[in-house]
């Protein structure tokens, strides 16, 4: 019989409840993330400023329970911007994909690397694996404790060539992507957010532009994705995150920036809900969350910025500022050790 990803056993002989991966039964880990790091981490990666317009490889933390500015956490493999998104278990992050520029001179390149992390140790990135599509720049990439997702991004720069794949990798295990599925159509700078069995992923730039679209897939099987809804505003690099019930999505350009959030139920089909608005209008920030807060970090005004907002995700209202970033940065991605798909 083949079993599929999500089917749950007790081991007798290890005396510890153990999930099939897809692959092979894991145990299943019962910590949280006060017992690792004392309360959710969230780790924003790359991104690029004035100072480092080609790329950073600047890695730096928060605790999303409090309120406060980062610290630094350590160093990716290069400098890389274009991300946009994060996968991530308790214990493990991945940063994947991006857009590196060979610093000096260039030309800069977009890239198939996945960089991680262990998440509650501070310290530099290791290597995971590559993407199995090639090169890609601003995919969106969402995770439960056991799948990682990555969805559309663009290969090129010139001329630009969007995708509509969709690929995932086992969080606990080193290697490359393996084929999920398609959306529905070639998207750039997507995003989502998930719980522990759906992905709901959507807005960005599609060739006929800007687009507002959502869309889902269920974590444990694999398949193309399915309509879900829409958001009011129709915008590109925005960015969401959430919790096991609610997606919150914001930011983005219009063209003009916009600080409109917006939120949608991940279990029910629909359209997304306003929320209430970010301190500032900004697009390309980025996004993590604990079981009660949404934090969106960085990002532009169009001016590159420092600033961190949040909200609490089963209320509405305005975000509130949370602190700094260790510098005015954009084009970043995040994980954290709290999210919805944990």
């Amino acid at each position: 019989m083949t079993l599929r990803a999500g089917a749950i056993r007790f081991n007798t002989d290890l005396n510890q409840m153990e999930i099939h991966d897809g692959n092979q039964w894991t145990g299943i880990l019962a910590t949280s993330p006060e017992q690792q790091t004392g309360g959710t981490r969230g780790v924003v990666m790359a991104g690029n400023n004035s100072s480092e317009p080609n790329g950073s490889n600047v890695m730096q933390y928060t605790n999303i329970s409090t309120t406060g500015n980062t610290v630094d956490f350590g160093n990716l493999s290069r400098k890389k911007y274009g991300t946009y998104g994060g996968i991530s278990s308790r214990t493990r992050g991945l940063l994947v994909g991006g857009y590196f520029y060979n610093e000096p001179g260039g030309p800069g390149t977009y890239i198939d690397d996945m960089d991680a992390i262990t998440i509650s140790i501070t310290g530099d990135s290791f290597d995971f694996g590559n993407l199995s599509q090639g090169n890609r720049s601003e995919p969106g990439a969402r995770s439960n404790e056991t799948r990682g997702i990555i969805f559309g991004g663009t290969g090129g720069p010139s001329p630009i060539v969007r995708t509509n794949t969709i690929t995932y990798v086992t969080i606990a295990q080193l290697g490359n992507g393996v084929d999920f599925g398609d959306m529905t159509a070639l998207y750039q700078n997507p995003t989502g957010a998930a719980s522990q069995t759906r992905l709901v992923m959507g807005t960005g730039e599609a060739p006929s532009g800007s687009y507002n679209t959502l869309e889902y897939v269920t974590f444990a099987t694999t398949g193309n994705a399915q309509d879900f809804g829409t958001t009011a505003v129709t915008a590109s690099y925005r960015n969401a995150c959430g919790n096991a019930v609610r997606g919150i999505v914001t930011a983005g350009y219009t063209p003009s920036t916009v600080n409109t959030i917006e939120f949608f139920t991940i279990a029910t089909l629909g359209d997304a809900t306003d929320f209430g608005d970010l301190t500032s209008a900004r697009g390309a920030t980025t996004a993590m969350s604990s079981p009660t807060r949404a934090v969106f970090a960085g990002g532009r005004t169009p001016s590159i910025v420092d600033t961190i907002d949040f909200v609490s995700i089963m209320t509405t209202g305005n975000a509130v500022a949370f602190g700094d970033l260790l510098d005015n940065i954009g084009n970043c991605g995040a994980v954290s050790n709290g999210h919805g798909g944990l």
